[in-house]
């Protein structure tokens, strides 16, 4: 199953909870599942989170649209670095 890992720096972890939370309907509907969210023990502001994601391209296209969007409002916005994964056998 594919996944998404995203690592966000600069922000406060409750605050991307919130934001998570209230985005999971719209995620959900665009086939991304928020499995994990984890704090960096060594840097108090970076977060990184974890999606199950049912398309690879879906999910590419809906997090460009999503992201191409908050930099036309904000060019400064703080967004998370996306790393895209498929399942590989060992």
């Amino acid at each position: 199953m594919p996944h998404i890992l995203a690592r966000l720096k600069g922000v406060n972890v409750e605050d991307i909870k919130k934001v998570l939370k209230a985005d999971a309907p719209q995620h959900a509907e665009q086939g991304l599942y928020l499995e994990h969210l984890w704090q960096n023990a060594d840097d108090s502001e970076e977060i990184v989170f974890l999606f199950r994601i049912d398309n690879i391209g879906k999910a590419k296209e809906f997090i460009n649209k999503v992201h191409t969007e908050a930099i036309a409002k904000n060019p400064q916005a703080n967004l998370p670095y996306m790393t895209f994964l498929e399942e590989s056998q060992l």
